[in-house]
């Protein structure tokens, strides 16, 4: 959901990806989206460009999570807000956590 007149950026790492969002955008005739290459810790937007920062399911997949949170902070514009949708752990989580599912879901 975005205002009127407001803009969504897409960011992704891989050709594979961003051409799959692209052609989504494309069936579903949606305009106001773009679609970046570029890797979330060292994000290749100027300071303060969002309102809202979404991270769905990539910040565990990445070794430096202090510099993709650094980033985002970087990114979000004052009173933005930063959505999460990942499991951000640092160290190994053990056999009967990952065995329990409640765990896992919300």
């Amino acid at each position: 959901m975005v205002a009127p007149g407001g803009r969504v950026v897409g960011i992704d790492m891989t050709r594979e990806m961003l051409d799959k969002a692209r052609r989504g955008a494309a069936e579903m005739g949606v305009e106001n989206i773009e679609f970046v290459e570029g890797e979330a810790e060292q994000l290749p937007f100027a300071d303060a460009t969002f309102d809202v920062v979404i991270s769905n399911g990539v910040i565990d997949l990445i070794p430096d999570k202090d510099a993709v949170f650094s980033e985002l902070h970087r990114v979000l514009a004052p009173g933005g807000r930063i959505q999460v949708a990942d499991v951000t752990i640092q160290r190994p989580v053990s056999e009967e956590g990952r065995r329990n599912i409640d765990l896992w879901t919300g």
